[in-house]
């Protein structure tokens, strides 16, 4: 699977819109223990309240409905093929036997583009083969899809199946934290309980104080709430293993600049371009600077 976080080291993931704030996740300060019931009044809560209520509107699409749209964007030699490997599946009457078939299935899907019904079809198949592997690989398929946008009701199904996924691969293995940060992410993005995806992260803090990826979302979290004391910790953890920690080292800075402590911000900013060392990423900073000097 790969890494959920953001790396800043190419140019093209740090743009003027990052840096003015809107980055992708959402809401929630980062915390070492659960919040209490108390704790989940005032600012947090309204947030987390907003987010629940923009995705709660939203119903999610069938799997009938996108299937059926995705097989009539199918070119007619696609849909032969197609065909035949449901002829296959069809034929089969041990459940056992299906997965391959079903996995296949979602290739052809894939083979042709129409990614949300490969992803189903590849859910499918690692269920019944009660796959960690593929299951991991069909809930990263969809969480990407998620991540992409798009028709919020096809978004938000794609968000569950993802979840689905992840669920069910960590009963499988509970301790993947690579998988919990993906859950966590699916949770967040794409079906907006916040609070889900907050304690996921706040669990493998706990354990490993150190961990680098659940300390990055977990800062930049608290950042959106404008909790920039715990951002400053959460950051400041993953510099003081990976001093060179570009991502850190940037939201570091926008932290500062929330702050009010512009001197400290531009200083990382400019720490941060001496890193990355690219000529296109150098403009952008600078021109960024130069807005809030």
């Amino acid at each position: 699977m790969r890494r959920i976080f953001i790396v800043l080291r190419p140019v093209h993931y740090i743009t003027i819109a990052i840096a003015a704030g809107l980055i992708a996740l959402l809401y929630f300060g980062a915390n070492t223990t659960p919040p209490s019931k108390k704790k989940e009044g005032g600012a947090m809560a309204g947030m987390q309240q907003g987010m629940q209520q923009s995705h709660t509107a939203i119903q999610p699409a069938s799997a009938d409905s996108i299937l059926t749209a995705a097989r009539q964007a199918l070119p007619q030699h696609a849909a032969e093929e197609l065909a035949v490997v449901e002829k296959e599946l069809a034929a089969i009457t041990d459940s056992a036997k299906m997965a391959p078939v079903l996995w296949k299935l979602g290739k052809v899907w894939q083979e042709h583009k129409q990614y949300p019904a490969a992803a189903y079809y590849y859910a499918k198949s690692a269920k019944l083969e009660n796959s960690e592997k593929n299951l991991n690989f069909a809930g990263q398929l969809f969480l990407d899809l998620a991540q992409r946008g798009g028709s919020p009701a096809v978004t938000m199904w794609e968000a569950q199946q993802s979840i689905a996924c992840f669920q069910r691969s960590m009963e499988l293995n509970p301790k993947n934290d690579t998988v919990k940060m993906a859950l966590a992410a699916a949770y967040i993005e794409g079906v907006g309980e916040t609070m889900q995806g907050v304690q996921l992260l706040l669990g493998i803090t706990r354990e490993k104080p150190d961990n680098i990826p659940a300390n990055l979302m977990l800062g930049r979290l608290a950042i959106q709430s404008g909790q920039y004391d715990k951002a400053v910790g959460r950051f400041e953890t993953v510099l003081r293993k990976e001093p060179n920690n570009t991502e850190a080292l940037y939201f570091l800075a926008e932290t500062y600049k929330g702050k009010g402590d512009k001197k400290k911000a531009i200083e990382l900013f400019e720490k941060c371009k001496q890193i990355v060392k690219n000529p296109e990423f150098d403009k952008e900073i600078d021109n960024y600077i130069n807005s809030f000097k």
